[in-house]
């Protein structure tokens, strides 16, 4: 199924340089899970092959990845190392979106390119407590105030994937004297911000999504590189890199399935149990949902490359990370039946891609705002 995707040589060359590196991605990823560690020797590795540049354009030093080839490279990771994936695929998704859109000055393009040639990672921090997550609007209550000097920042945001492989964070506050939210580009090490460690949950353990803490942390006059009208108001397909993440971990689950149904004997049978009609059913329903995944998630990032085509898109990137997410889900699922109670077994890699493929459900965008908007769309 890959070769139909992968149609150019670049991209042939990209899926070799992980593939490679896979195996020792998968081992680390089981290892993190198991000590609630965080993938660093991952994060290491891309580095070393300047993976968290390939979506700067070549103009700037970068790859200049399209979207769909963002896809293909992040679904290979996410076979491997689910969190690792997740956290690359924020740096992939942002750097993607800033250069594309361009409301940054030149000259804060240009800074922020250096650094991400020289392999600096970034994620936007935009979830509170209060507000839940920022795709349903919610004010911040992270307030930006101005100073002599540039503004002053303090507040508290949960969900910062990634937070301790992070150079740069994009931290989204409410600026009463501007009456909007604004979003501020801050480097790690900035005086008052912080990392609070209390990242404890069962699913994509090792992304280390801890809440970013803001005390009076001050930040020059340009460092205010966004306005929530400069970045609602564009069709972002760099999103997409969220499912991408998901359909890897499917496709582990259902090549994991396959294996051990070809490779599985029990006394009772004069075969494995690749034979057995019920088995072959669940193969079968997991490369069916595979498919719809695929060409629903390849054939939107096309769409959205095409210059001519994107105006057409309407709510297709959202239908494609709900279909992809939940068809991502229910393989898990048919993998599992098909092992059978083996795959409860801490040693079995099944129940790490069952915890971790249920994250997606709380990525944005959620599901029930995808159908609301496809309702919405209809009733027009």
């Amino acid at each position: 199924m890959e070769r139909l995707f992968i149609t150019t040589a670049e991209q042939q060359a990209w899926q070799q340089k992980l593939e490679q590196l896979g195996e020792q991605f998968a081992q680390n990823a089981a290892q993190v899970d198991a000590t609630d560690g965080f993938p660093f020797a991952t994060i290491d590795a891309l580095r070393a092959i300047h993976y968290p540049r390939v979506t700067l354009p070549k103009a700037y030093g970068g790859e200049g990845f399209s979207v769909y080839d963002m896809l293909l490279t992040q679904e290979t990771l996410g076979k491997y190392d689910a969190s690792a994936t997740l956290i690359m695929s924020w740096t992939l998704g942002v750097v993607g979106e800033i250069f594309e859109n361009k409301t940054w000055s030149e000259d804060k393009l240009q800074a922020f390119a250096k650094e991400i040639c020289n392999g600096a990672m970034v994620n936007r921090a935009a979830s509170e407590a209060a507000t839940g997550s920022p795709t349903r609007g919610g004010q911040p209550q992270t307030t930006a105030t101005r100073t002599k000097d540039g503004w002053s920042i303090t507040g508290r945001k949960t969900f910062t994937t990634g937070s301790y492989a992070l150079d740069y964070i994009i931290v989204s506050a409410w600026v009463p004297e501007l009456s909007r939210i604004g979003n501020f580009l801050i480097h790690k090490d900035t005086a008052g911000l912080r990392i609070e460690e209390n990242w404890q949950v069962m699913a994509m353990k090792g992304t280390g999504s801890h809440d970013l803490v803001l005390e009076n942390v001050c930040v020059a006059t340009d460092d205010l590189v966004e306005s929530n009208t400069s970045r609602r108001a564009k069709l972002n397909g760099w999103s997409l890199h969220i499912p991408s993440t998901y359909l890897g971990i499917a496709q582990a689950a259902r090549d994991y399935a396959v294996h051990f149904a070809k490779t599985y004997q029990p006394n009772s049978l004069s075969t494995t149990i690749s034979e057995l009609p019920n088995v072959q059913t669940h193969i079968g329903e997991m490369d069916l949902l595979l498919t719809q995944a695929r060409f629903m998630l390849y054939g939107t990032a096309r769409a959205f490359d095409d210059e001519n085509k994107r105006a057409l898109l309407g709510n297709e990137i959202n239908v494609a990370k709900y279909t992809v997410t939940n068809n991502a889900i229910t393989i898990v699922d048919r993998a599992m039946r098909l092992v059978g109670a083996k795959s409860l077994q801490l040693a079995n890699p099944l129940q790490r891609y069952y915890r971790d493929v249920r994250a997606g459900l709380h990525n944005p965008p959620m599901d029930d705002m995808t159908i609301q908007r496809l309702a919405a769309s209809a009733l027009q």
